[in-house]
């Protein structure tokens, strides 16, 4: 089950093709992109790691061979399992396609190709203690027009999304990381490609999403702009070698 060790089973998204970011890197898949020396996704494995994570799952899809090449079947002691997505899924398919195959419940999902200076450990159990669902962590920037905005109830749950657009204020993002039940995962529809943020998370919040607060450090590899300022901001955390 999902509820050993501080946090439970962790999922990774890792299967995108990273378009945006196709100029600068082009010959690998996004999540192998090098920043500091060393491929992104290690530095989000070793936070899963420091956060006691029991095990990794990694949905992969484009070059995911290279994934698990590069990665292998283990990340300083923790077991790592490969959901492969046989044809594109989007990001809400390889959740259920993922969920479909495990019996993890819940489970920590997080994107491959952004980083959030968050307590997960906290964030695990806040989710429990509330009996909640589905969890999303939600990060404070001083920008959120590259973003969209995230709206927050008094309740503590998210209250709605609201486009990207011009206006440059600070405000709270959706960080790209969640705390779900396997049941919510199971009923994403089957059979075509979905995509968690378009159609999933308004289904969520219409059933009840709580969010987490953090005012941690957050960015994104997801441009070739944001991709050459990661390796500074990583250094500023203390992860880089």
């Amino acid at each position: 089950m999902g509820g050993g060790g501080r946090c439970g089973t962790a999922v990774v998204l890792a299967g995108g093709r990273g378009t945006r970011l196709a100029p600068v890197v082009d010959d690998r898949a996004k999540v192998l992109a090098d920043v500091g020396g060393r491929p992104f996704l290690g530095y989000l494995l070793d936070q899963l790691v420091q956060a006691g994570c029991p095990r990794i799952v990694l949905c992969t899809g484009y070059r995911g061979d290279e994934v698990r090449a590069a990665v292998g079947d283990r990340h300083r002691g923790v077991p790592i399992a490969y959901s492969h997505e046989p044809s594109p899924a989007g990001t809400g398919g390889a959740l259920r396609l993922m969920a479909a195959a495990t019996s993890d419940d819940p489970v920590l999902v997080l994107n491959g190709d952004s980083y959030c200076e968050v307590d997960l450990a906290a964030l695990w159990a806040r989710h429990r203690a509330r009996g909640a669902a589905a969890t999303m962590v939600v990060a404070e920037v001083a920008d959120t027009a590259r973003y969209g905005r995230v709206d927050l109830g008094a309740d503590g749950r998210v209250a709605g999304f609201r486009e990207k657009g011009p206006e440059r204020r600070p405000g709270w993002i959706n960080a790209g990381l969640y705390v779900v039940a396997r049941a919510r995962l199971l009923a994403v529809p089957a059979g075509r490609p979905v995509a968690l943020e378009a159609e999933v998370l308004p289904t969520w919040v219409a059933a009840g999403l709580d969010a987490f607060p953090t005012r941690g450090c957050f960015f994104d590899i997801g441009t070739p702009r944001d991709y050459a300022g990661a390796a500074t901001l990583l250094e500023g955390q203390g992860m880089t070698p």
